[in-house]
């Protein structure tokens, strides 16, 4: 359902990948909302049984113990202090598909520097999608809905952390909040994508993680897609995991991984890309391939971010 193909954007090459975007005739795959996981996933784990992906000759290594690992600091964080627009020392704003139209056939307008969308008051971020058409704006692709997509990207980029997002999801039916990384070298899936939590409110409660490379990925049928339920992710706020090394990622939610991928450690980047920066991604798409129909009378859908933390030895 979905393919891969390397477009160019600032000079340098991106990946894009998705579900079922139109390119003349054809139906080209762009990834844009922290979207790993198809509509179907590659197994069913519950939180804190993992299922590595491995060789069969490979060992598997112990999960990582639970919470912020000993020794490891502080490095980066947003607690969301400071009223008003997201802080531009630390986010940008994602606009750059509005005119084309978003990836995975997603129907929002990603909008820039307008708290209707995106608005930290009370020590939260809120990113709202809301039922509207900026038709007055330049860029304006026709979409009936309005959300923001906000980026590290350009600002902050690590190689390795445990990273910690408090989040409260929105469960209306067609959103698709995600909380991911990509790799700074900018092609998908080569240079990596990790999704610390994706979830879609027709499947209420079932939070999914992933990772991808260029040899393990959906268009190939060689993706790494878990889920686990958090009955009230909806409901109430919840602590979003990832923890990264040189041997393995994992994945969790309130200190119970559920998602493992080792690094086979023989130097093929295609299996592991994982020793080079990627920068982090908050955003809140409407409908598309994964996030499905929509219920209108769901607006306006918040996404409530408590903090952002990111730790390192």
């Amino acid at each position: 359902m979905r393919t891969n193909i390397e477009l160019t954007w600032n000079n340098s090459k991106v990946r894009l990948s998705a579900c079922l975007l139109s390119l003349s005739t054809a139906l080209v795959a762009l990834n844009a909302c922290g979207g790993g996981a198809s509509a179907s996933t590659s197994s069913n784990n519950a939180a804190g049984s993992a299922t590595p992906a491995t060789t069969p000759s490979q060992s598997t290594p112990a999960l990582p113990a639970a919470g912020i690992p000993t020794n490891w600091k502080l490095v980066w964080a947003d607690e969301f202090d400071l009223a008003g627009l997201p802080n531009s020392s630390k986010w940008m704003f994602d606009t750059e598909r509005n005119k084309a139209g978003w990836y995975n056939n997603e129907r929002q307008y990603y909008s820039k520097d307008r708290l209707e969308n995106a608005q930290v008051d009370n020590g939260l971020l809120t990113i709202t999608a809301r039922k509207e058409q900026l038709n007055n704006a330049s860029d304006y692709g026709g979409q009936a809905y309005t959300s923001a997509r906000l980026l590290t990207r350009g600002k902050a980029s690590w190689t390795y952390g445990y990273f910690e997002i408090r989040a409260k999801l929105p469960c209306g039916l067609g959103t698709w909040p995600a909380i991911w990384t990509l790799g700074t070298k900018g092609v998908w899936p080569d240079d990596g994508e990790i999704d610390i939590m994706e979830h879609v409110g027709k499947n209420k409660g079932k939070i999914l993680g992933s990772a991808y490379t260029a040899f393990y990925n959906w268009p190939s049928g060689t993706g790494n897609t878990k889920e686990t339920v958090v009955n009230d992710a909806c409901d109430a706020f919840h602590t979003y995991q990832l923890f990264w090394d040189q041997d393995q990622i994992a994945i969790g939610v309130d200190n119970k991984y559920y998602f493992q991928f080792l690094n086979p450690k023989n130097g093929d980047y295609k299996k592991w890309p994982f020793d080079q920066p990627q920068y982090l991604i908050l955003n809140l798409a409407i409908g598309g391939d994964l996030g499905g129909a929509v219920d209108d009378s769901i607006f306006p859908s918040k996404f409530e971010i408590d903090y952002v933390r990111v730790y390192q030895k």
